[in-house]
């Protein structure tokens, strides 16, 4: 539990040495560089080494012919200093040409493939008819058309009857109709325009084909093939011409990236007459680590200082936490970052969440099943919340122990109770009416306890700020927390049948406590040395009055909030039973099929709903009352870039 330590570096060097910093700078996944513009505002003859970045317009280029060319390509790491731009890119202009070359072919080749199929589907419509297609293309006075019209279209024939063509349909498939018109040389171009305007597509026979139908088709299919074989070849000179080019592009493409990387870093880098200097933050126990990667070059100088020491700055919050708290960061990143001198409150969620959610989906089965989706989300798809899933996969199933529960089974466990501990039967009957009471109450003692947790953390981070208005005047300062914490402690008192309730407790614990949170602003302006009451009491008594009465409402209903910790409890169980009732009643194979389907329906349906209320209970409860969320997160150098 802990927000790491930062150190301020500087990096400075003779500008003679930029590009060899870069080369090392950007590499950097350890680093939260601070922008130049935050300095060379402040401080006269400061300047800001950004610049038009001459490699994205190349990068770009490439990337667009990587595409273009479909290849599949590895990142590999290029830090070469030395680079002629020019001579990469024309070499990738040469590769790119010869493939558009290569795939303008393949174009061509498809395209008459495709135009000699379907002119093999044509003769095969015509093929019945007798005639030799030398005499047929021979005619003068009569034009010809081969193709195929929509079908809705043949029906708006019937519009130009009385034009002068003949129209015959061979064929018919799902959309087109396969056919023929012909028309006189003089109605030639008026009988194109009507079919064209429905839409006709042409099919040419192609020149080569002579004499009958059956032999035009041999001859087609000859040509068909022979068009296949030539694009194989093409194919194959295209893929080998990729496979040619594959390891240049690779290393053109690891040094595009990385000399676009170098210029992007730029924005850091301020100048300083000759000389340069890069201002950013890193964790204290990484220092060492920079100062290694920079020692062979001389030249370069390297100052670490606290990290408060330039007011122009925030330093970034980059979280530490052990294994079992870690992927909670991110539900800590939804509300906001801490600050970097405030508290890291993701441990604390990682136990109350798992906590929570564990109680509430309490179900040794389920929650192995949860373990299980977690591991495998966590291990091939790398994501937090499988992580998540396992930690509170593993509360669930403790929670599952502890009231009996194996995939809403709550008798499996019995003989467990039975023979380690000497019981009957197991302690906890959820569904039992005896423990509905209890089970609710505990509830709210457990909402009342982190409501005066989370009023003890923000105390204990006024109290090391020195804000003593908060802390001590605040319903979420210790007036607050004496108020609660009394109120809480009488009422539980009372329900074990000792009376606390007393004038002088009252008076002390409860009384007095609200009214120090009433005078909050005039206590506040009395510490100041000010006016208590600048615009008159009874303004203020009015607004303070209605603040005071929703501040009470709120502690009552963010207890009360806590009372779905034990209905979901309650809801969960019952769920269970009702999936096992109608197991029992189908019995057999469809019995069992229910019982897998409403496990399944239940850990998806009531899993979701369970985490989406625990994480409620977290912002709205418990973070409300002592995180701000202002913090600024730690961006590694190379994340950045990358």
């Amino acid at each position: 539990m802990a927000i790491a330590k930062m150190k301020l570096v500087n990096i400075s060097a003779d500008k003679a040495y930029l590009d060899d910093v870069l080369l090392k700078f950007v590499d950097l996944d350890y680093f939260h560089p601070e922008p130049a513009s935050k300095f060379i505002d402040s401080v006269h003859g400061l300047t800001s080494m950004n610049e038009d970045n001459p490699i994205t317009e190349p990068l770009n280029r490439f990337y667009e012919i990587v595409a273009q060319m479909q290849l599949e390509l590895k990142q590999v790491s290029i830090r070469e200093k030395e680079y002629n731009l020019s001579e990469m890119m024309q070499y990738v202009e040469d590769i790119y040409a010869r493939f558009e070359n290569g795939n303008n072919i393949k174009k061509g080749l498809e395209q008459v493939i495709q135009e000699n199929k379907d002119a093999l589907i044509q003769l095969t419509n015509i093929e019945r008819i007798d005639v030799n297609f030398d005499d047929l293309f021979a005619c003068k006075y009569i034009k010809i058309r081969f193709g195929r019209l929509p079908l809705d279209s043949v029906e708006k024939l019937q519009y130009y009857r009385n034009r002068p063509f003949v129209f015959k349909s061979f064929s018919e498939d799902d959309t087109y109709s396969w056919c023929v018109y012909l028309t006189t040389e003089k109605y030639e171009g008026d009988v194109d325009n009507i079919f064209s305007s429905l839409y006709f597509e042409r099919i040419r026979i192609p020149e080569f084909v002579h004499g009958t139908p059956e032999l035009a088709k041999e001859t087609l299919k000859e040509e068909i093939e022979s068009d296949y074989k030539q694009l194989q070849h093409v194919d194959e000179v295209i893929e080998q011409l990729k496979a040619e080019c594959k390891e240049n592009f690779e290393k053109i493409q690891g040094e595009l990236e990385f000399l676009d990387k170098t210029f992007v870093a730029r924005k850091y880098v301020v100048g300083l007459g000759q000389r340069f200097t890069i201002t950013g933050f890193v964790a204290k126990d990484d220092v060492v680590l920079l100062q290694e990667m920079f020692k062979d070059l001389k030249e370069v100088e390297i100052e670490v200082r606290p990290a408060h020491s330039d007011k122009r700055l925030d330093p970034p919050t980059k979280l530490k936490n052990g294994w079992f708290a870690r992927p909670f960061s991110m539900f800590i990143e939804m509300y906001g970052i801490p600050e970097y001198d405030g508290i890291d409150p993701t441990p604390i969620v990682a136990i109350t969440y798992s906590f929570l959610f564990g109680m509430m989906f309490g179900d040794v089965g389920q929650g192995l099943c949860v373990i299980l989706v977690g591991y495998l989300l966590s291990r091939f798809k790398q994501m937090k919340l499988g992580d998540i899933m396992v930690r509170i996969g593993i509360f669930s199933t403790i929670f599952g122990f502890i009231f009996g529960s194996v995939f809403g089974n709550e008798h499996l466990l019995d003989p467990m109770f039975q023979t380690i501990f000497h019981l009957e039967e197991k302690p906890i009957e959820v569904m039992s009416s005896a423990f509905i009471l209890p089970l609710l109450l505990m509830a709210v003692g457990i909402g009342a306890f982190l409501n005066l947790t989370s009023i003890g953390f923000n105390v204990y981070l006024h109290m090391r700020d020195k804000d003593k208005t908060e802390l001590l005047f605040s319903h979420n300062g210790v007036a607050g927390f004496v108020f609660y914490g009394a109120l809480v402690l009488g009422i539980g008192a009372t329900a074990c049948g000792v009376k606390l309730f007393h004038p002088l407790y009252i008076l002390i614990f409860i009384l007095l406590p609200l009214l120090i949170i009433l005078f909050k602003e005039p206590l506040s302006h009395k510490l100041r040395h000010q006016a208590m009451f600048p615009e008159g009491f009874g303004a203020f008594f009015t607004e303070g009055f209605f603040e005071l009465f929703e501040i009470c409402l709120s502690y009552i209903t963010n207890t009360i909030s806590y009372l779905r910790v034990g209905g979901f409890v309650l809801s969960h169980a019952g769920m269970m039973m009702a999936v096992t009732m109608i197991m029992e009643m189908v019995g057999g194979i469809g019995g069992l099929a229910v019982g897998i389907f409403g496990n399944i329906l239940v850990m998806c349906l009531e899993g979701l709903i369970v985490g989406i209320q625990v994480l409620r209970l977290e912002f709205y409860e418990m973070f409300s009352r002592y995180f701000t969320g202002n913090g600024i997160a730690f961006e590694a150098m190379k994340k950045e870039l990358d």
